[in-house]
């Protein structure tokens, strides 16, 4: 199940209390923003985009978008997600659970800017009723990501 695998990796980092799990799904940013009681945009969303090697993982917050010009510059191919049965294949997570821990190996992980707006954010673990708070710092270095990128933009306020 994917839940132990994400719970397994921060068990293995000491840190396996911090993860939270919920009686209602949390597959969606608005589900999950409103099982934690916080605003949407902290919800760590993990998309998941086919690469020629398989796929890669960029998290972003809650209410941000792929800018589809952004990424092309940036990675120098169309934004192309991942189907559902892609996902759990390729990742090892199912959709609505998503995360870059307890992954399969080998998958580039990147954050996005638009994650920089906030002290803590709220990935998920592995499942689609799951999540555990992580200030910015955590999230680089528990998603092993390569870097912080910009690929997204957020809705006009």
């Amino acid at each position: 199940m994917s839940i132990e695998k994400g719970r397994a990796y921060f068990r293995s980092l000491g840190i396996e209390d911090r993860v939270q799990e919920f009686t209602v799904s949390s597959a969606t940013v608005e589900l999950a923003a409103q099982a934690l009681g916080v605003e949407g945009a902290r919800i760590a969303k993990t998309l998941s985009f086919k690469t020629a090697d398989g796929c890669m993982l960029i998290l972003a917050a809650g209410d941000a978008r792929i800018d589809n010009h952004k990424f092309k510059e940036k990675f120098h191919f169309k934004a192309k997600m991942l189907t559902a049965d892609e996902v759990l294949e390729l990742v090892g997570h199912p959709v609505g659970g998503v995360c870059p821990f307890g992954i399969n190996e080998g998958i580039p992980v990147y954050l996005d800017q638009s994650l920089q707006r906030f002290e803590t954010v709220f990935p998920a673990v592995g499942s689609a009723s799951s999540a555990i708070e992580l200030n910015l710092e955590e999230l680089f270095e528990y998603s092993k990501a390569l870097e912080w990128i910009d690929v997204c933009k957020l809705p006009e306020a």
